[in-house]
């Protein structure tokens, strides 16, 4: 067995003190038991890969501590069409279902320590001699337990000494926990994604003309490929997915704020991305645009999230509205060593379906991400900066 040496124990396992020191220790060996072994022959998990199952006894599920998973958790997506959270949540009780608690890809199990439920007691078995004890006047604490029981899963513990602490934690690090699985997801959506075979002879042609390539699907066509501007389509009897990639030579990394995304972006989308009746795509600024500024593949950049419509001038000015639309994600970020400002935006059409998944999907392509000089490093070396 053995650990990744980048691997750090979570802040929140860092207590002052000589206790602190022996608990350190302690939470060390506890957390590398659970950590991945090399010829782990166990069966993979199972279940959807968007449905996270939570662990909590149905009197708090049902109460303030079922709020905050939900609130904090896995909250609804403001950028998103419909009513969907980030993950689908599946509640199951420890100590009826455990066997099939332990098949499930994404696990979250919650408990206050000062509960007696099964739950509560099943956290407390988990932790080192004394760790209860320290437990009781601190926050709580989110662990990570990847391939606990079974290969290609997360587990994560979320434990504090009180019902009230345990909502505190989930508050506070609910984002947190959010990632983790977001990460995890997006792992096995790519290797999902691309499985079916990849397009690499289109890859090729986008790093000779262009300097950089993201993945292709297999069922992807390149739409447009002009000077700096690449679009890639999917489209089926019911659904499209499209995703472009524009960059600026000689950019100046100033010019990148929200604004300017926002601006640039509807310019692209009006000039190629446009309809067969003459009305062209544009951002919806009627709904809430969420834009976080990022370090996307080791650079600094924004993403954006919200929803386009279908639009057409009208002779008075105002817009006409064709009733299609839907989410798109956006990439902008400034590459240093060529100098250039990459803008990469994903739009989903997929009315009559859920499409959270689908924008992942999207996502998905954006980290395949990579430039000529990432390209020619050894392999491992882009994931970690070097």
């Amino acid at each position: 067995m053995s650990m990744n040496s980048n691997y750090s124990m979570p802040r929140a396992l860092r207590w002052p003190g000589r206790a602190g020191t022996i608990l350190w220790v302690c939470f060390g060996a506890w957390l590398a038991s659970g950590c991945e072994m090399t010829g782990d022959y166990r069966p993979d998990a199972v279940g959807k890969d968007g449905l996270l199952t939570v662990v909590l006894d149905s009197s708090h599920w049902n109460g303030p501590v079922g709020e905050a998973v939900q609130n904090y958790v896995a909250p609804y997506i403001a950028t998103l069409p419909g009513s969907e959270r980030q993950f689908e949540l599946r509640v199951m009780d420890i100590s009826k279902r455990f066997e099939e608690i332990t098949a499930q890809k994404n696990v979250l199990i919650v408990g206050a320590l000062s509960d007696t439920t099964a739950e509560a007691r099943f956290l407390k078995s988990r932790l080192p001699e004394g760790g209860a004890d320290v437990l009781q006047d601190r926050s709580g604490i989110v662990v990570e337990r990847p391939n606990l029981w079974r290969r290609n899963q997360m587990v994560v513990y979320v434990m504090a000494s009180t019902p009230q602490k345990l909502i505190e934690t989930l508050q506070e690090k609910g984002r947190d926990v959010r990632y983790v699985y977001n990460q995890v997801l997006r792992s096995r959506l790519e290797q999902n994604m691309f499985e079916k075979g990849r397009q690499e002879p289109v890859e090729e042609q986008l790093m000779e003309k262009h300097g950089f390539a993201v993945n292709v699907q297999h069922d992807y066509f390149v739409a447009v490929d002009t000077t700096n501007f690449v679009w890639l389509r999917r489209v089926l009897s019911d659904t499209w997915r499209s995703f472009f990639i524009h960059y600026i030579e000689d950019a100046n990394p100033a010019a990148l704020d929200p604004e300017w995304i926002y601006s640039v972006q509807d310019s692209l989308l009006q000039t190629y991305i446009q309809g067969t009746l003459g009305g062209f795509v544009q951002i919806d600024r009627r709904r809430p645009l969420e834009t976080e500024n990022i370090n996307f593949l080791g650079r600094y950049g924004f993403e954006t999230r919200g929803l386009w419509h279908m639009v057409q001038p009208r002779e008075d000015g105002t817009l006409a509205e064709f009733g299609m639309g839907g989410p798109f994600v956006s990439y902008a970020f400034y590459d240093e060593p060529s100098g250039r400002i990459y803008l990469m935006n994903g739009l989903v059409f997929a009315p009559g379906h859920d499409k959270r998944e689908f924008v992942r999907q999207l996502e998905v392509v954006a980290h395949t991400f990579r430039t000529r000089a990432e390209a020619a490093r050894p392999e491992g070396q882009v994931a970690a900066g070097l």
